[in-house]
């Protein structure tokens, strides 16, 4: 998309991008410059952030039976 373009439409396009999160190249004299793409949102901590994803199945906290390579 051209300079000019984006000038004239910079608000309207702003709402599409928010809306589809489809990035925008704009171009000057045909030369890529900028790109407009959707703010991706950071959590403030990484505590519980794949909560949900993993599944803990049985006992993770006993000890096992099997002898560990490192006490041989």
């Amino acid at each position: 998309m051209k300079a000019s373009e984006f000038k004239a439409r910079c608000l309207q396009l702003m709402d599409e991008v928010a809306a589809t999160g489809v990035p925008i190249v704009i171009t000057k004299n045909g030369v890529p410059v900028a790109q407009l793409a959707p703010l991706e949102q950071r959590p403030e901590t990484l505590f519980g952030l794949h909560r949900g994803d993993i599944e803990l199945s049985g006992d993770v906290v006993s000890p096992i039976d099997a002898p560990w390579e490192s006490a041989r």
